[in-house]
């Protein structure tokens, strides 16, 4: 039984606060896949942080989805990355990223799809509801949530959309991270010079020329928690303003070196 609206994005808010503290990027979203499902209502999710297509990127998958989907065929795969009928909807509604579930979006043609018939075969399920990332360009970028039996309810969608604001800040901490640990040299860093991700984040987002206000806007944060990572930056690295925070963690290896332009 899904839990209430308010509940379901307290126990998510509980989630993305843990995975501010992740510094594995490749954990993020697993952690949020472990959780997501019950607090919309579903039972397995699968997600993609790409543009949803049949043949390219990965797709991962909480552990119940993990289960049914141990053993797929080439072709049934397809049929999930091809998304139906989300792509399409959400091509055609261009920014509106909204949460909705595939049988209000297909209609009477969603039981007889080849999309229904394939979850229903792989993974017990009857019914599907997108979450999708706001903020994106591909047709489908996101969680799809599954569920045997009755549609998701209006309770669901709206828990779905509450927690929607969330995934963004965890899909824009993986990707700093992921920056963050592609760009740097294996460093030995003074212990007192130890970053939390968040820390990590912010100093990425520095380097980059971002102001105080640009930094809260992209990381969904307010400017005075801002000004306080900023504050515990120069505290730890030792430094007074930016560009010497900049410099100092070029210097020990948080940051790679600028190239010139």
């Amino acid at each position: 039984m899904a839990v209430g609206v308010t509940g379901a994005y307290e126990r998510m808010l509980t989630v993305a606060v843990a995975a501010l503290h992740e510094r594995d990027p490749a954990r993020l979203w697993p952690m949020v896949a472990a959780a997501l499902p019950g607090l919309c209502g579903g039972e397995a999710l699968i997600y993609k942080l790409g543009e949803w297509t049949d043949r390219t990127g990965a797709m991962g998958l909480s552990p119940a989805a993990a289960a049914h989907l141990g053993r797929i065929d080439d072709e049934a795969m397809a049929v999930l990355r091809r998304g139906y009928p989300f792509a399409d909807h959400y091509v055609t509604a261009g920014a509106a990223r909204r949460p909705g579930t595939a049988h209000r979006m297909a209609g009477k043609g969603w039981a007889d799809s080849r999309m229904a018939g394939t979850i229903s075969r792989l993974m017990d399920a009857d019914h599907v509801l997108a979450v999708p990332l706001p903020g994106t360009d591909t047709p489908v970028t996101g969680a799809l949530v599954y569920r045997a039996g009755a549609d998701f309810t209006e309770d669901h969608v709206r828990a779905a959309e509450m927690i929607q604001p969330l995934l963004a800040g965890v899909e824009q901490q993986r990707q700093l991270l992921e920056r963050w640990r592609a760009t740097q040299t294996p460093p030995e860093i003074p212990e007192d010079c130890r970053l939390t991700p968040r820390q990590v984040t912010v100093l990425l987002l520095l380097a980059d020329a971002l102001t105080a206000s640009a930094i809260a806007h992209r990381l969904g944060i307010s400017v005075r928690t801002v000004h306080k990572h900023v504050e515990s930056l120069y505290r730890k690295l030792g430094t007074r303003d930016r560009v010497s925070t900049v410099l100092r963690a070029q210097e020990i290896g948080l940051l790679p070196p600028r190239t010139g332009r």
